[in-house]
């Protein structure tokens, strides 16, 4: 299990990490997202600072990237397999997990390499930066929230991942708002809430569906790589 004591020069690179995100989100939309594929780049690399800065002390091994590699391209294929069912995947639980096992910041990594790989069959646009900014929070609390101990159980997890599926649908219904509706009135707002209701109840209780069936079993062996290779220590 990573160090909790995190440096001062780590949480302000946090507290910036998550504002400056939004407010790039923002920006590109009202820009008429015409640069989503730069900007697309640059979640990545400002998705990789915090990582790399989680390891204060030395340098992450190929076997540490490896693995966040092999969950992001896992949530990104549980993505592709249940495309059939519109809503219904397990990509956020994925992410939750693999957020539970190696902290925070390989949660939103894990989110946000997803979003971009798995975009490679739905096709990119200015959707993937809304995308990898909601899947990578939803692992990046999750991690936080693991820290501070209020994720200890699957009932817990459970709960985590029903509310993460409906923010996920909350925050991509702003995309759509601040890029599509002229002018924005409360009315507008309420009208695309209640339109995309369906559809994020679809994905917030397939997401709890997916954490109660697969963390447990997962976490065991996830754990188990952790102790044995030394990862994310």
């Amino acid at each position: 299990m990573q160090d909790k004591r995190i440096s001062k020069y780590t949480k302000v690179v946090r507290i910036m990490f998550i504002i400056l995100l939004p407010l790039l989100l923002v920006l590109s939309t009202l820009s008429g997202d015409k640069n989503y594929g730069l900007l697309s780049v640059i979640f990545m690399i400002v998705a990789m600072v915090p990582f790399f800065l989680k390891f204060e002390k030395r340098r992450p091994e190929a076997r540490e990237l490896v693995v966040i590699a092999v969950m992001a391209a896992l949530a990104a294929l549980g993505r592709v397999a249940f495309a059939p069912i519109p809503n219904f995947k397990p990509t956020s639980a994925i992410i939750i997990i693999s957020a539970m096992a190696f902290g925070p910041e390989a949660g939103f990594l894990t989110g946000a390499t997803a979003a971009v790989a798995s975009n490679l069959f739905f096709g990119q646009g200015p959707w993937t930066p809304w995308q990898m900014f909601c899947w990578g929070m939803i692992g990046f609390v999750a991690g936080i929230l693991r820290n501070a101990g209020f994720l200890k159980g699957r009932l817990s997890l459970s709960i985590y991942g029903l509310v993460a599926g409906f923010a996920f649908g909350w925050v991509m219904n702003l995309w759509f708002i601040i890029g599509f509706i002229n002018p924005i009135t409360w009315q507008a707002i309420v009208a695309a809430y209640i339109s995309s209701f369906w559809f994020d109840f679809s994905n917030a209780v397939s997401t709890l569906i997916f954490v109660f069936v697969l963390a447990k079993p997962w976490l065991k062996k996830l754990d188990r790589i952790n102790v044995k290779f030394g990862l994310m220590e």
